[in-house]
């Protein structure tokens, strides 16, 4: 999955395993919205696998009762982290049965965003479902899961596997979802709300479904655009049908992250939800192609501990790039792989830690341990890897793994020096740049590029004709974007024919990135740039936008009238950015309190945190703040969005260090609700 706290194995608690095998867990479960609660009857049935006198079961601040082993009651100890059930166990097989229920702290989420219908989601990666859900943190222990969730009719409700039945009484209605495999904890999930749904088979005829809200509709084609394309693709690359009876795919409010392959059944967050025009910039395509090739490798075959977790997103990573290889091309490929390339031989300067480390960063497991699978490939060639691959997730199907039994499966099809390998790509904190730019230069575009890059301190005038046929080519646009960058501090006589053939090449990435590449605009490129604000890019429009107004005051009331119609994204960027550049425009409009109050409703919590976010940045830049303002500012201090909430913290630090901002943050502080007074109370006193 995208950018999420790591695994952490419980290593005691994984000593429970060699103990007792828990086999599968049936839950019935009821959701209270207003109460912001779970409740229910779980059955958990194991085997003993050696006498013991515990069996623990981790469960985050739950109230438990009727807590019976095979109908009998049980002793047991609630210590506020796990259920310990204590008895003389001996080998053979239990039931263990129990009502419970919890005001989780976090995992589940009850979001209430624009009006009154709730949305519920979890996210349980890596040791988070104990907080709803009484499971296990331990990844080692797999079972097979079976829900049963019973929430108000006009909802739809998502759980993992085959929905079963569904049963309507008193206007609730009782939905039953079946696993028939085993999955560990993490990849649990819930989801509940609006949704329309649309459905297709894949080419195996396993059931697709793609969810979108009843408002989103006419986003789902481009939303969804390759979503089943990519199916088709990993299941044929990898050479394994995909493991599960369905494959869902929902995207939700305020998520905490990218997506989350949860068994069967993707969450995603809904900033990629777009129409045509967003597309360009927030496509949802490898997101989509990294949590699916999760269903293999992270929820077919989990990593045994976090040392090993490059076993999951460097194999996500990886296929994902191949799934759009095979959508974008072999330019964009490389290209890709290119950028992680520079980001990694920058990182290893400051970052000390290798692939095979539990406290690896997201970078090193997702991209290098990608590029490690990238090298790999190449040099191992195609058919040994896919033989290798395929072996791997045969022979490890539903269990925990280790790098070991990765390369046990690689040493049967090839020769290949592993220990070298190891060494160099898993436990060197270096980036081998010489071996990288070796497979990068098979590419045409990377050679280019690779020259272009050299260029760096040439002096402008000895590389000008190339940097101009080069623009005039048609190489893949990144490399012109490079061009681009590159030359952002030439003075602009000297360089203005390359800026016109820049945006004559008509590329939207090729124009955004001179769009991006300097804020001060001469007159006599103005009408040029100005171009740019008709770019079927949100990103390029709020760029333009933006640099046109800020240069150009006697222009300001031309651009406005232009862009006053304008939405942008699902976040509303353009109209956020519109009303504060139409705020900070004197005489531009007769009725500025309407404009007032619809900026600062977007920073309220009326809207999804990167709506909010964005209303905020701008009335907090454009000066534009009132008592409304800070009261929604404090309350992004208690989002469970720790992105959103850590704004909210380093706005209000910045705006408190001015001494009449304090005063008026000590003013609103009775109006606000515990938990805002508690945040707000903090950083007063920092």
């Amino acid at each position: 999955m995208k950018y999420v706290f790591l695994f952490i194995t419980s290593f005691v608690f994984a000593q429970q395993t060699h103990f007792v095998d828990f086999k599968s867990v049936s839950g019935q479960l009821v959701l209270d919205a207003k109460e912001k609660m779970v409740s229910g009857s779980v059955i958990y049935d194991f085997d003993v696998l050696q006498p013991t006198d515990t069996v623990k079961i981790d469960a985050k601040n739950m109230e438990f009762t009727q807590v019976k082993i095979d109908g009998k009651e049980a002793v047991f100890l609630n210590t506020g982290k796990e259920l310990k059930i204590i008895s003389n166990f001996q080998k053979g097989k239990n039931q263990l049965s129990f009502y419970y229920s919890v005001k989780p702290k976090q995992a589940l989420y009850f979001v209430a965003i624009e009006n009154a219908e709730v949305q519920i989601w979890t996210q349980g990666q890596g040791r988070y479902t104990s907080n709803w859900f009484p499971s296990f943190d331990d990844v080692n222990e797999k079972l097979i899961f079976n829900l049963q969730i019973t929430y108000d009719k006009g909802y739809e409700v998502v759980s993992n596997g085959i929905l079963k039945n569904k049963i309507e009484k008193n206007n609730q209605i009782n939905w039953q979802y079946q696993m028939e495999r085993p999955m560990s904890s993490y990849l649990l999930m819930l989801a509940v709300g609006k949704f329309d749904k649309k459905e297709f088979s894949s080419k195996t005829k396993i059931p697709l479904e793609y969810y979108l809200e009843n408002k989103d509709k006419d986003s789902f084609e481009p939303t969804y655009r390759y979503s089943k394309r990519i199916f088709d693709f990993l299941e044929k690359e990898i050479g394994v049908k995909y493991p599960w009876k369905i494959y869902r795919e929902i995207p939700v409010r305020d998520f905490l992250y990218g997506g989350m392959e949860n068994t069967t059944s993707t969450l995603f967050t809904s900033r990629y939800v777009v129409d045509s025009i967003g597309f360009t910039d927030r496509k949802y395509t490898n997101v989509d192609a990294h949590e699916l090739a999760h269903h293999w490798f992270g929820d077919l075959i989990t990593a045994e501990s976090s040392t090993h977790h490059w076993l999951q997103e460097g194999f996500a990573t990886y296929y994902a790039l191949l799934a759009e290889r095979d959508i974008f091309g072999e330019d964009y490929f490389y290209s890709r792989l290119y950028d992680t390339a520079q980001q990694l031989k920058f990182a290893s300067r400051t970052d000390v830690i290798p692939v095979l480390n539990a406290k690896a960063s997201s970078l090193t497991f997702y991209e290098k341990g990608a590029w490690a699978l990238f090298f790999l490939h190449e040099s191992i060639g195609d058919k040994a890897f896919k033989k290798a691959i395929k072996s791997y997730l045969k022979k490890y199907a539903y269990q925990t793994v280790n790098t070991q039994n990765f390369f046990d499966e690689i040493k049967k099809v090839s020769n290949f020096d592993l220990e070298k390998f190891q060494k160099t790509w898993l436990e060197s904190v270096a980036f081998d740049t010489p071996a990288a730019n070796a497979l990068l230069s098979k590419n045409k575009a990377i050679q280019i590029r690779l020259e272009v890059d050299k260029l760096k301190k040439v002096p402008f005038a000895e590389k000008k004709d190339f940097l101009i046929k080069t623009l005039n080519s048609d190489v893949y646009h990144s490399v012109k974007e490079a061009i681009i960058e590159q030359i952002q501090n030439e003075k602009y006589n000297l360089k203005k024919d390359l800026l016109l053939i820049a945006l004559q090449t008509n590329d939207v990435q090729v124009r955004q990135a001179l769009a991006d590449s300097f804020s001060e605009i001469p007159e006599d490129f103005r009408i040029n740039y100005e171009t740019l604000l008709d770019d079927k890019s949100y990103q390029t429009q709020e760029i333009a936008l933006f640099y046109l107004w800020k240069n150009f005051p006697d222009h300001r009331t031309a651009y406005l009238n232009k862009s006053k119609n304008w939405i942008g994204f699902k976040d509303y960027n353009l109209r956020t950015l519109w009303l504060s550049l139409a705020l900070s425009t004197p005489n531009y409009s007769e009725d500025l309190q309407a404009l007032i109050s619809e900026l600062v409703a977007f920073s309220s919590t009326k809207y999804e945190a990167t709506t909010r976010q964005n209303a905020l940045e701008k009335l907090i830049a454009f000066k534009l703040i009132n008592d409304s303002v800070l009261i929604n500012l404090v309350n992004a201090t208690t989002h469970h969005m720790w992105q959103f909430s850590k704004y909210g913290r380093d706005s209000i630090r910045i705006l408190l260090k001015n001494s009449e901002m304090r005063v008026s943050f000590e003013r609103i502080l009775p109006n606000l609700t515990p938990d805002e007074q508690f945040q707000l109370k903090r950083l007063l006193a920092e």
